[in-house]
């Protein structure tokens, strides 16, 4: 299960980026993250913003709601998710069931 931590304005969790990949893709867990390969390099912040089109399509919301809060320059980053508690509940779901896949 990957751990979920609830803000007042919405949600965060980590995820561990391979940047250089043949293709963009959510490929399950490691460890606590989701990880993401990229095939974005990590220059200039190619990949964050790879990362950023990917989860937004991945959890059907704005790119706009989406934040990388810290690991800018590290494979392993936490992201935050602007949402509502009903949007919350969706998007942990939804993350969930891109865990096991």
């Amino acid at each position: 299960m990957l751990p979920i931590q609830d803000h007042p304005s919405g949600i965060s969790f980590r995820i561990r980026v391979q940047p250089r990949s043949s293709r963009n893709q959510i490929v399950g867990k490691h460890e606590d993250a989701l990880k993401l390969k990229i095939t974005a390099p990590p220059i200039e912040g190619a990949a964050n913003k790879a990362c950023i089109d990917l989860l937004a399509k991945a959890l059907d919301v704005p790119k706009s709601h989406l934040k990388i809060t810290s690991g800018h320059a590290s494979r392993s980053k936490k992201v935050f998710v602007e949402c509502d508690p009903a949007a919350a509940a969706r998007i942990r779901q939804c993350l969930q069931e891109l865990c096991s896949a």
